[in-house]
């Protein structure tokens, strides 16, 4: 294992110079458990004659090494020896294209793979927007058919200089693409440093709900170079954060492709680097904060024991979290209330609640987490709510109740718990847009809203107006979020 509450690896394509047997026993070998592999003519040749032998192989090691594995597609000159990443899902002749990602969805229903990772490609020279768009619709629609047949999923890359570029161009696209369930995100979190408007752990706060893949590297504003941990500006500590906040629970792997050239020591610091970074997230702000991912807390580790062996203990061990672990803000220089990432006590019970939803039947875990909440006080009910996204989705129609529960309330932290990474996937859209204005009304950050910028519609746009022009019109601030979000939908 890796000693990390995240599943890490590293991605082959930091390894061109190595075969790929020897990449994957070096990663084994440095402690990674999974790995990011793209398919190119030194690893795992799409296109090889004996491609089902090669399949079986690197299964087979895989499966030894315990290794996890996402597929990769952004091989440089896989399709054109003269043209880099040519030709795209935008280029006049996407053929070649479209028949690489169809074999890459095939290879990674054989592997196992936790999904196929694919980017748009830049817009080419002389081709409008609006062509472009239409072709880049139809191209991924015919992936994602093909990937629904072989129940596969797809991550779908912002990556700089390309079409989609954004984090927001990827939600975009999903949404009019009809939300299709195999089409998740693949987010680099170098890439949130160099172009996004927001930080990377906010843009894993917003993604949560759809993030399949997550790759990891360093990275200076405005520059596109995949750069070491520390020599960039990303805050690794916060990102790290953020994706045990959100429940991520997919591959987070390593992406240095310009690094093959010291692949073994390259991947040893970067290892190193990651480990480090937790502790780091106990002392933030130099505020001694324990996160609810440590596992040598005591007292969590008994507690998380306990409801194993008697699930039935949860009941004596809930109400005394605060106690024992802290109450304080997990991110305090930046959320000093804990309203959009939570406190101490708010991550501990959700991972008492996470042991609860492996050890009790599907039966009779709903009515236990509803007990929990009704009758625990403000912030057992909080750490109910921040959890349900861990929980099986047996519990989904108990937790509905709940989250609606919570947003009839003006209590703030329970509001803002309602709207985590749960509303966001189970709220229909009635209930999920009421819950945003709820958060305007009573003054809870949107921040704290997960899915904000993926489930935001017209008629969420239209509400927001009204709720503005009634501030106004009685001579009072309309609140910077909702001028946010009037101001992004161009009212």
């Amino acid at each position: 294992m890796n000693g990390l509450p995240l599943d890490l690896g590293y991605g082959t394509n930091g390894f061109a110079n190595h075969r790929l047997d020897d990449a994957l026993d070096v990663l084994a070998d440095l402690g990674y458990t999974s790995v990011a592999l793209t398919l190119d003519h030194c690893h795992l040749d799409p296109f090889a004659a004996d491609l089902s032998a090669q399949l079986r192989r690197v299964g087979d090691r895989l499966g030894r090494l315990g290794l996890r594995v996402v597929v990769e597609t952004g091989a440089r000159y896989l399709l054109d020896p003269y043209r880099k990443h040519h030709p795209t899902l935008l280029s006049d002749e996407p053929g070649p294209r479209l028949d690489f990602l169809r074999r890459a969805v095939l290879i990674a229903g054989e592997l196992g793979a936790e999904c196929v990772s694919f980017w748009s490609g830049a817009l080419p020279a002389g081709l409008d927007a609006t062509t472009a768009w239409q072709r880049l619709l139809s191209g991924v629609d015919s992936v994602v058919a093909e990937a629904a047949t072989r129940g596969v999923r797809l991550g779908l890359e912002p990556e700089p200089g390309h079409f989609v570029a954004h984090l927001a161009d990827a939600l975009r696209l999903r949404r009019e693409l009809g939300e299709p369930e195999q089409l998740g995100i693949t987010l680099d979190v170098g890439h949130c440093v160099a172009i996004e408007p927001a930080s990377a752990a906010d843009c894993i706060r917003e993604a949560a709900p759809l993030l399949v893949n997550v790759q990891l590297d360093d990275m200076m504003p405005g520059v596109h170079e995949h750069l070491e941990f520390g020599t960039g500006q990303l805050d690794l500590a916060g990102t790290l954060a953020a994706l045990m906040e959100v429940g991520y629970t997919g591959v987070a792997a390593v992406e240095l492709p310009r690094h093959s050239h010291a692949a073994p020591e390259v991947a040893r610091r970067s290892i190193e680097a990651l480990r480090a970074a937790l502790p780091a997230l106990a002392t933030a702000a130099g505020t001694p904060v324990a996160t609810a991912s440590e596992v040598d807390h005591p007292w969590l580790v008994e507690a998380e024991q306990a409801v194993r062996a008697d699930p039935s203990a949860v009941g004596r061990l809930f109400p005394a979290v605060g106690r024992k672990v802290g109450r304080s803000a997990l991110r305090p220089e930046l959320d000093p209330d804990g309203l959009v990432h939570g406190t101490v006590d708010d991550l501990a019970r959700a991972r008492l609640l996470a042991v609860l939803g492996e050890s009790l039947s599907p039966d009779r875990l709903p009515g236990e987490v509803t007990a929990l909440y009704r009758y625990g006080d403000a912030a057992e009910r909080r750490g109910v709510l921040r959890a349900l996204h861990l929980l099986p989705d047996t519990v989904a129609d108990a937790g509905r109740a709940l989250v609606e529960d919570a947003l009839r309330t003006n209590d703030l932290r329970l509001v803002a718990a309602a709207l985590g990474p749960f509303a966001a996937r189970c709220l229909d859209a009635h209930a999920w847009r009421h819950g945003v204005l709820k958060c305007l009304f009573v003054g809870v950050p949107l921040a704290a809203v997960s899915g904000l910028a993926e489930r935001a519609d017209g008629e969420l746009v239209r509400m927001v107006a009204d709720y503005a022009a009634e501030r106004e019109a009685a001579g009072r601030d309309v609140p910077a979020d909702a001028v946010r979000i009037l101001q992004e939908a161009g009212r």
